[in-house]
């Protein structure tokens, strides 16, 4: 087999990926070694969850399209995004609190709970707090951006509307309400998905939806739950650099639930 060595002119894997680009945005603030683990995992972690936003946007579209087939494959694929995620804090956890303390003080107000895309994925999911947009008021594009998302539909929203476009009966207060507000576990729908659940056979779609829902649920919670353990073994209980209560408010965002209902029927199967 021949291989090309002549690119005089043509694309080569460099050029496809603008690896020149990519590769010369790891600029460390200090002298520390460390400081190159932390930047490669929170831009890498950036590249994943932008996957993870293409993926749900176009799956919260096609299922609007009433189109299930296609969105699963997206769903899954927000799946193997997301273990990806959980993986990195394997990775960042070798950063120790010595290592850490080296190049702290250069990040200044910078925080992870800065994230637009983050914020982004949670209001896709259905997660709406308005009072996060705050701190994205001096970047106007981004504060559109996520007022927006706020104000769209979730998955979650389109889901419920298309299990009511399939004939169960969800109270017109879930369907109707304002996007912006987050969704509260309701029993109309809780009913529905316990009708999916009890009927897997003639609601087959409906059931493999369901189950979607729920792996990408538990892999945002592991996420969550790995966030929680790694920062707690590098920082303790300090505040983050943003200003957040640091490990105190990643704890209370475990209670969160996306989906609540499918995970209320559980119980009632």
């Amino acid at each position: 087999m021949e291989i090309h060595t002549d690119f005089e002119g043509q694309m080569a894997y460099g050029d496809y990926l603008r690896l020149d680009t990519i590769l010369q945005c790891q600029t460390p603030v200090s002298q520390s070694h460390d400081e190159m683990l932390f930047i490669v995992i929170h831009q890498t972690s950036e590249l994943w969850l932008k996957l993870i936003l293409h993926e749900l946007e176009a799956a919260t579209e096609s299922i609007g399209r009433g189109e299930l087939q296609p969105a699963f494959k997206m769903l899954a694929r927000v799946c193997r995004a997301q273990e990806q995620l959980i993986q990195s804090w394997d990775v960042l956890s070798t950063l120790t609190p010595a290592d850490y303390m080296r190049f702290r003080s250069g990040l200044g107000r910078a925080s992870g709970f800065q994230s637009y895309q983050y914020r982004l994925v949670e209001f896709a999911l259905g997660a709406r707090d308005a009072t996060t947009l705050s701190v994205h008021r001096h970047r106007p594009d981004i504060h559109q951006r996520l007022e927006g998302a706020l104000r769209a539909p979730s998955l979650y929203d389109v889901v419920l509307r298309h299990l009511a476009g399939q004939g169960f009966a969800i109270d017109t207060a879930v369907l109707g309400r304002e996007p912006s507000l987050p969704h509260r576990e309701d029993p109309s729908v809780t009913a529905a998905w316990l009708a999916v659940y009890r009927n897997v056979d003639r609601h087959w779609e409906l059931y493999e939806l369901g189950e979607k829902l729920l792996d990408i649920e538990d892999r945002q919670q592991k996420w969550r739950f790995h966030h929680v353990l790694t920062v707690e073994r590098i920082i303790g209980m300090k505040p983050g650099t943003g200003g957040s209560a640091g490990v105190p408010y990643l704890r209370g965002r475990l209670a969160h639930r996306f989906f609540p209902e499918l995970w209320a029927v559980r119980t009632e199967l």
